[in-house]
């Protein structure tokens, strides 16, 4: 798994937005900035960030995952 396989996950489920990975081993670090999370509260915008990466996370590939979810 690289940087670029999550980016192209979280740009499927986010076209538009800005989007940064920062990841090293099974540890990442993801900035969305989107105008999809207008109006939701900050753990609905997590929620959304991890439902692209659930089988990541469920499999073990993704094991500590820090979300930053802003609008712009």
């Amino acid at each position: 798994m690289t940087e670029q396989d999550v980016t192209r996950l979280l740009v499927e489920a986010f076209p538009g937005a800005q989007i940064a990975v920062e990841l090293d081993g099974g540890h990442v670090n993801i900035t969305v900035i989107s105008a999809d999370f207008e109006g939701l509260r900050p753990v609905a915008c997590q929620q959304r960030v991890y439902a692209p990466l659930a089988s990541l996370i469920a499999d073990g590939t993704l094991h500590a995952v820090n979300i930053t979810a802003r609008t712009p």
